[in-house]
Formats: C-alpha cells, sequence, structure tokens
C-alpha cells in the first residue's frame, strides 16, 4: 500500500481537492437539514418576545418561505458541486480548452475566449436556477415583482456590462501575468485593486442606473431630517435617493453606495412605503454607524489584504506542473515538457474554481465579525435616533421580508451575517405600543 511520500503532488492535491469538496458538501447538507427541520418544529408559535408584535399567519409565512429557500439551496448546492467536478476532475475545462486550441492559436486573444466560453457556459448552467427562484420561488410568496421582459433586460444588459469591464481587466491581467515575470502577481494585484475603488466610484452614477430609477428624496419633512441626522454624525452625501426596488420585488432595504464624492444613500421605495419617518431616521442611523465605525474601510482593506494573499498564492501555483494535472486541467501526460505556453487563463480559472473549496471553512469567522459590527451599528443608532424605532423597523423588515425569527442556531452562526432577530432586538427597547400586524 502507498504511503504519503509514495504520491505524487499532483495525486494528492486531487485527493485534498475531492475530500475538501465532499465534505463540504456534507457539511452544507448537515447545515441545511438542521435549519429546516429548526424552523419547522418551530413554526406553530410565534417566539413569546414577537408574540404582540408579529401575528401567527406572518410567524407561518416566513417559516415557509425560510423552508423553500432551504430546499432549494439544498438542490442548487448539490447542483453546484456536480458542475464543478465537471470543471476540474472530470476534464471540462481541459476539454473547453482543447476546442479552442483546434480553432485559435494559442495567444492572448485564445486565453479571453476561454474565460468568456467559461462564463457564458456556467452562466446557462445556472439559469434554470434563476429562473425557478425568481418565477416560482418568490412568487409564490408574492415577493416577486418582475417580468419575463424586464427579466430578460437585466440579464442581457448584466452580460454586455461583464463584457465591456471584465474582458478588459482580464486583458490587463493576462498581460502582466506573461510579460512581468515572477512578481506579475504584484502589478496585477495592484491594478485589481485599483480597478475595485474605481468600480466603487462609478457604480451609482454611471452602472446603477443602467437597472433601475433613482429620483432625490421628495419628502421634504423626511429630507430634512435625514440631513439633520447626517449633519449630526458627520456625514456627508452626494444626495438622497429613492429607487424603484418594487419593480422587481417586494423585499425592503436602504444602502449607502459609492466612494469619496460619489456617495449617496439610497431608499428602496418599498422601504419608504413601510415605516414611518422615526423608523427610517432610525435604520439609517443604523447604517451611519458603520461609517461611523469604519466597518467599511475595514472590510476594504481586509479584501485588499485577502486578494494579496490569492494572488501571491496563485503566482506560485501558476508555475506548478502538479496544479493543473491535480485539478483535471491538462493530462498528464500532456506535461512531460514542463508547462504550455499560454495558459495563465487556465490558471485563473483553476484557481477561481478551488478556492471557495479551500476557504469554506473561515465563513463562520466571517460571520462573526460581521454580526459584531451589525451590533455596534445598531448602538450607534439608538445613540442618535429613537431606540424604540430602530426596534419597530427592524420587525416590521423582519415580517415584511418573511425572514424567520427562529432559525437554527448552528446554522445562524455558520452563515449569518446579521445576528438572529432574538439576539437583535433583546439589546434595543421595546416599541411603545405593537405596530399593525398583518395576516399575510
Amino acid at each position: 500500500m502507498p504511503t504519503m511520500n509514495d504520491l505524487s503532488p499532483s495525486l494528492l492535491l486531487t485527493l485534498a481537492f475531492a475530500m475538501a469538496l465532499a465534505l463540504q458538501l456534507l457539511v452544507q447538507l448537515w447545515l441545511n437539514t438542521r435549519q429546516v427541520r429548526y424552523v419547522a418544529q418551530h413554526r406553530h408559535q410565534v417566539p413569546l418576545a414577537f408574540a404582540t408584535h408579529i401575528a401567527l399567519a406572518a410567524h407561518q409565512k416566513a417559516a415557509d418561505y425560510t423552508l423553500a429557500k432551504a430546499r432549494f439551496g439544498l438542490a442548487h448546492t448539490a447542483w453546484g458541486t456536480a458542475i464543478l467536478l465537471g470543471w476540474t476532475l472530470l476534464g471540462g475545462l481541459n476539454a473547453l480548452q482543447g476546442v479552442l486550441l483546434q480553432v485559435m492559436a494559442p495567444d492572448m486573444l485564445q486565453q479571453l475566449a476561454l474565460l468568456a466560453a467559461f462564463a457564458l457556459i456556467s452562466g446557462l448552467l445556472d439559469l434554470p436556477f434563476s429562473l425557478y427562484q425568481t418565477f416560482v420561488l418568490e412568487a409564490r410568496f408574492g415577493f416577486n415583482k418582475n417580468t419575463p421582459a424586464l427579466w430578460l433586460g437585466d440579464l442581457l444588459k448584466s452580460t454586455l456590462l461583464a463584457a465591456a469591464i471584465g474582458l478588459p481587466i482580464a486583458w490587463v491581467i493576462l498581460w502582466f501575468m506573461g510579460a512581468t515575470g515572477s512578481l506579475w502577481w504584484l502589478w496585477a494585484w495592484g491594478i485589481w485593486t485599483g480597478f475595485q475603488l474605481l468600480l466603487m466610484w462609478v457604480f451609482p452614477s454611471f452602472i446603477a442606473p443602467l437597472f433601475n430609477k433613482f429620483e432625490p428624496l421628495a419628502d421634504e419633512s423626511l429630507k430634512a431630517r435625514v440631513t439633520s441626522l447626517m449633519q449630526r454624525c458627520g456625514f456627508a452625501a452626494k444626495g438622497l435617493f429613492v429607487m424603484d426596488g418594487s419593480r422587481r420585488s417586494a423585499h425592503a432595504n436602504a444602502y449607502f453606495t459609492g466612494f469619496g464624492a460619489s456617495k449617496r444613500v439610497v431608499f428602496y421605495d418599498t422601504l419608504l412605503k413601510q415605516l414611518n419617518a422615526d423608523e427610517v431616521e432610525a435604520v439609517l442611523a443604523h447604517e451611519l454607524g458603520h461609517f461611523k465605525h469604519k466597518h467599511i474601510t475595514k472590510r476594504m482593506v481586509g479584501m485588499f489584504v485577502l486578494s494579496l494573499a490569492g494572488f501571491a498564492v496563485l503566482g506560485w501555483l501558476s508555475q506548478q506542473v502538479w496544479f493543473y494535472t491535480g485539478l483535471g486541467a491538462i493530462p498528464s501526460t500532456a506535461m512531460a515538457f514542463g508547462l504550455p505556453a499560454h495558459d495563465d487563463a487556465l490558471a485563473l480559472l483553476l484557481f477561481m474554481l478551488a478556492l471557495p473549496v479551500f476557504t469554506f471553512w473561515i465563513a463562520p469567522l466571517m460571520a462573526h465579525f460581521s454580526r459584531r459590527d451589525e451590533f455596534e451599528a445598531d448602538a450607534y443608532a439608538m445613540q442618535h435616533a429613537q431606540g424604540s424605532a430602530l426596534a419597530s423597523a427592524l420587525l416590521k423588515l423582519y415580517e415584511d421580508n418573511a425572514s424567520t425569527l427562529t432559525p437554527d442556531p448552528v446554522y445562524a452562526r455558520y452563515y449569518y451575517s446579521h445576528p438572529p432577530a432574538v439576539e437583535r432586538l433583546a439589546r434595543m427597547p421595546q416599541p411603545a405600543t405593537p405596530h399593525p400586524v398583518s395576516a399575510a
């Protein structure tokens, strides 16, 4: 029986990837199963802390919506795992590369074609799930407002936009990989970081309006309250806007977007319909809390540091024969004379496919830090707005978005970027009077 020392690096990588992928799938199935069981067990009674605020019918709708999403997630996860195996160990990338090399020279154009073909095929393979989620699952619970024509228009625009933005940046990174020596990854990281910052700056003014309409906030009373709040908090924004989120979904939200002078506050029109002025102010104060505590900046810096580490690892792996053979991208027999020329796009795709399998295990840590940030933002909001209004707003949003009040604790610790409702609202003053409960 061969020992670990007898195994080649290629075979070791194959075994490590297969085992990590199988273990990831098992953990995902276990977590989803826990979530389904726990939510179903608590479906028949509103938690005592919410009994005067949430109707039983609304609680059951949230439970049913959560269960439907969890079961859909199980199918999507299994499908995604099968597709990942197909692209890697079963030779999908190798086959796609072979087809392209039959009709194209192994040059920059062929590498870009490989990236584009991979993205197109991956999108098509995921298309049935996207359609089902929008027009079946979301529609079943009354959230979908999208139409086939609007959905198709969004798909076409996003595809063209991805090509217009993605192909040039891919060309730049591939050029650095081939022309700047062993430290290409450092140059590529600098370009990637600059691109991310540029994208944050142009998104509010040039990209977001391609998909939604943004109108200046017309409610003068609310505008005055929001402006006063931002001044007290030392925050400046380019404008206050209302987005027509109701064109596609009944879900509500509010967010900050942009970078530097392009920062703006955006309210979904659905949010303004659901919340009163005190509640809107409290929700905005929560978002301002993220800026006050520099959560956004910290996340950006963290993302840039992690991407630097990722580029460094890719720089090393892209020069290892076993990286390609071990993940099924190139047969071992074809590598007898070393790495073939113009394999940089293949290295990018392999790394992009394999990395999530090995970083899946840090998800609970990232979720923990995110929940901590949410608690800090809530505390800040209660200092600059009414705590009871924030609690009332969250109750309405939980109800209107059909967010379950009884998630499985282990599932929540692993995945939830926001604290569960019970933990979050326990730190806030209760609303003076229960907000009206619906029967939906």
